[in-house]
């Protein structure tokens, strides 16, 4: 009972203090670089503190790049991670992370659903001070893809978009 009774207090918390916030969307990222054959995209997106938002509603990748993303949380007291997905599959899998909150192994499995829309998943919840570093390739379609963190509750409106272009 315990362990499900923290996410939903981090829940709590986490509305209460959105309500209380400066919501506006984060600005856009500028461009990274493309990526010449063997090179890698580096990223670097944090947390907006005590708002429940990456501080980067978007991205943008060159289709097929290698990329490394650095997921910081250097201040917000929630935990939080980053999953990428395909395009259109935010609510299905932001609505599977929410069933999660029923799963005796949800922690262990660090709020990640089971789907076959997840493109790219963290290495481990992200608490204030700390960082995960996610590798993955871009997809090579071009396209919008989705990145939200999974943690319950928190997709709706800690999401952004991935753009990947040729």
């Amino acid at each position: 009972m315990k362990k499900l009774l923290l996410p939903i207090l981090a829940l709590a918390a986490g509305a209460l203090f959105s309500v209380a916030q400066d919501t506006k969307p984060a600005a856009a990222a500028p461009a990274a670089p493309a990526a010449a054959d063997g090179e890698v995209t580096k990223i670097m997106l944090g947390v907006i503190p005590n708002v429940m938002k990456f501080d980067k509603a978007e991205l943008t990748v060159k289709a097929g790049a290698k990329v490394m993303l650095l997921f910081k949380n250097e201040k917000c007291a929630l935990q939080h991670n980053f999953l990428l997905l395909k395009p259109g599959s935010k609510d299905a899998v932001g609505a599977l992370a929410d069933k999660m909150l029923t799963d005796p192994q949800a922690m262990a499995k660090l709020y990640v659903p089971e789907s076959a829309d997840v493109l790219a998943k963290p290495h481990k919840l992200v608490g204030i001070g700390q960082s995960d570093l996610i590798e993955f390739t871009a997809p090579t379609e071009p396209g919008d893809y989705p990145y939200i963190c999974t943690f319950p509750g928190h997709w709706r409106l800690m999401n952004g978009v991935l753009k990947v272009t040729k």
